[in-house]
């Protein structure tokens, strides 16, 4: 009888914390948890942090804090959060919870940690996302979409913007039919370089026109809500999820369960992709009274997945209950086997990873769900095991974080107050490079040329974080270096023909030489994912 009371007295518990911790939106949509806003630290904090950022002399692999960090209007209320690699080479940031974006500029040496930045367009009017989906597109403009917070308060908007570079300007999208909510839900570039979007509350899913800016649905037979789920593009073409199981109503409310899903672009629907062996969703309820986290209830995150040169995801998990209870992991390899644990009472419960050149997969956790500090692990394929922290660690949960592969191969990191770049160590098998095939012998600054070859999409989409944030770099950068001066300037490339990862068929590009290539011999290198091809020769003149 007690272990009945018990249980009686935790449901009922259960079913007072779901009433009040969640929105009732309207009709068959799920019920998600709000994530904190991010915190805000103080200049004078991180200036003297940053002041003592420099690692051990020897010490590999390391952080190194930007030369510059991005000049962000109002530190109070804003930050840097979600970065995006256009494709000329720049970087794109997100000024999470206000409406200004940055780029940063490499500097002539090719170096992201001295580049210098400029203010971009800010959004519509009406338009200022925290937490949403983000993709490039293969003609080389950005869209993002939704928002768990806009202007930093919590309405899961269905509000969405696409950005032009070559004019410096954001035009409002309009969500597909009927969607009352995005909110911080997934997006991807399908391997046809079609967009895909998620509704974050329902099951809904929908399909860009990226010349009308209109929608088409998808994603038929899909078994839960798509809240709280990350999409993982596979070399097959299809798209993974692991299910978090958001209930659609307060109750019933399912405290297990192991079940991913496959998308098939060519039917257009979901069918099971199988058991994931151990859970991965956080379901306090799994962990008994040992939970460190009573009666808050279940936060539903999961945590960043990521494609490796082998084929395998490494899939990780949030689920962790405080000391003696640490997250799980998985990985899918057209079958599901347990991955290792985490260190003790470690997770992701929403958090960033990304596959490095050398084919590791670097990830951030931290305890439970916002806890800090925050440890950076590794996994290989065999070890999962404890890399250098970055400067700030100790003052980060896991969500703070987002990660971007630049084109030299370094881990840009931003969390939400200042940016800075990791050095993996080792490097890449040659057998992950591009391999250019067809390249013009010289070119004209200012003009056009088409550039063939194969793996021009990498192995991977590179990082990942899961829902509220994607920054995948699965396009080919083309970049010319001036073998008397060294200086190095991308050519913007676009209108890629696949966007399929690891995949060996050829894939053209356009490229755009910029009107300030410098005159001369050079050498040419097409680059997926930090990984450059072998370099041929050009002439500009």
């Amino acid at each position: 009888m007690k272990g009945r009371h018990i249980f009686i007295l935790r449901m009922l518990t259960v079913a007072f914390v779901v009433l009040l911790a969640w929105p009732s939106l309207a009709g068959a949509q799920s019920f998600p948890r709000l994530k904190p806003l991010p915190p805000r630290k103080s200049v004078n904090a991180h200036a003297a942090r940053a002041a003592n950022a420099d690692l051990p002399a020897g010490q590999a692999p390391s952080w190194q804090m930007l030369t510059s960090q991005p000049p962000v209007l109002n530190y109070a209320a804003c930050g840097p959060g979600n970065p995006l690699l256009l494709t000329d080479g720049t970087v794109m940031l997100a000024d999470d919870g206000c409406q200004d974006w940055w780029k940063l500029t490499p500097d002539t040496t090719g170096s992201y940690v001295n580049g210098t930045w400029t203010q971009l367009a800010s959004l519509p009017s009406g338009y200022s996302p925290l937490y949403h989906s983000s993709a490039v597109l293969p003609d080389g403009r950005v869209i993002i979409m939704g928002g768990e917070y806009n202007f930093l308060t919590p309405v899961w908007t269905n509000l969405g913007a696409i950005y032009d570079p070559l004019t410096n300007t954001w035009t409002p999208v309009n969500p597909p039919d009927g969607w009352t909510t995005i909110g911080d839900s997934q997006g991807v570039v399908l391997f046809d370089g079609t967009f895909m979007q998620a509704n974050c509350c329902t099951n809904q899913a929908a399909l860009l026109n990226p010349k009308t800016l209109t929608w088409t649905p998808t994603g038929e037979g899909k078994f839960d809500p798509n809240d709280e789920e990350g999409w993982t593009l596979l070399p097959n073409k299809q798209v993974l999820t692991v299910d978090a199981y958001v209930p659609i109503s307060p109750f019933p409310y399912e405290p297990t369960g192991t079940n991913s899903e496959l998308y098939d672009p060519s039917s257009g629907k979901w069918r099971s992709a199988g058991s994931t062996v151990v859970q991965l969703w956080d379901s306090w309820l799994t962990c008994g009274e040992l939970s460190q986290e009573p009666m808050k209830g279940p936060s539903f995150e999961l945590g960043p997945a990521v494609l490796r040169p082998d084929g395998t995801v490494f899939y990780t998990g949030s689920n962790s209950c405080g000391p003696g209870f640490p997250g799980h992991t998985a990985i899918y390899h057209g079958t599901w086997t347990a991955g290792p644990d985490f260190p003790d009472s470690l997770n992701i419960s929403d958090g960033p990873a990304s596959l490095e050149p050398n084919g590791k997969v670097l990830m951030m956790a931290s305890p439970g769900f916002g806890g800090t500090p925050s440890t950076f692990l590794e996994w290989d394929g065999e070890n999962l095991t404890e890399t250098v922290p970055n400067p700030d660690a100790q003052f980060d949960s896991s969500y703070y974080g987002n990660f971007l592969v630049l084109p030299t191969g370094q881990i840009l990191f931003t969390d939400f107050f200042f940016v800075s770049v990791y050095n993996p160590v080792g490097t890449y098998n040659p057998a992950w490079a591009p391999r250019i095939q067809s390249a013009p012998p010289a070119v004209t600054p200012g003009s056009s040329y088409v550039i063939s070859g194969h793996l021009f999409n990498g192995m991977s989409q590179g990082a990942a974080y899961g829902d509220d944030a994607q920054a995948a770099t699965n396009y080919p950068l083309v970049r010319i270096t001036n073998l008397a001066t060294g200086h190095v300037l991308y050519s913007r490339t676009h209108d890629h023909s696949s966007m399929a990862v690891a995949f060996g068929g050829l894939v053209s590009t356009t490229f755009d030489v910029p009107a300030n290539q410098e005159p001369g011999a050079s050498e040419l290198v097409v680059i997926a994912n930090g990984i450059p091809s072998k370099a041929v020769a050009v002439n500009v003149k």
